[in-house]
């Protein structure tokens, strides 16, 4: 195959992420979704305690309207908070909860065994060593995003 490494990068994340989201959302709790987690896990991995929809959104890279969907389940589960922004009227602040982030820790437990199946046929130290590269990655992708 000739395919520009880049490309073939961006193919092999895209083949990983579909097998690793659907292997996710088989041992998610509480009929969580994929977009719930994630938003579970933005607020504990960047240690925030608020945020609004609308930066949410940005960061993910979706419609407020899509993040809003995600939150709405969120509340209902009392995995967080609503309020009104008290600095913008029309605007809401969102809290995750003591119980958001003990579902955040209770999906990555139930990933736990499949973690380890493959732990067993990967040598971990590769992974590692590949981590800051693929890190690096993502930031120059943000910046650009965000430039």
């Amino acid at each position: 195959m000739n395919d520009p490494p880049l490309f073939r990068l961006f193919n092999e994340i895209g083949i990983i992420e579909h097998l690793a989201r659907t292997e996710f959302e088989r041992v998610l709790p509480h009929n969580m979704s994929v977009a719930q987690f994630t938003v579970l896990n933005h607020f504990v991995r960047l240690g925030l305690e608020t945020s609004s929809p609308s930066r949410l959104a940005s960061a993910f890279q979706v419609t407020k309207g899509a993040i809003t969907n995600s939150l709405h389940r969120l509340v209902a589960l009392g995995f967080a908070t609503s309020e009104p922004d008290p600095a913008d009227a029309r605007g809401k602040i969102v809290r995750i909860t003591a119980a958001g982030r003990a579902a955040r820790e209770t999906a990555i437990q139930a990933l736990a065994p499949r973690m380890q199946a493959l732990a067993a046929q990967i040598d971990i130290a590769e992974l590692e060593a590949i981590l800051p590269t693929l890190e690096r990655f993502r930031r120059v992708l943000d910046a650009a995003r965000n430039g």
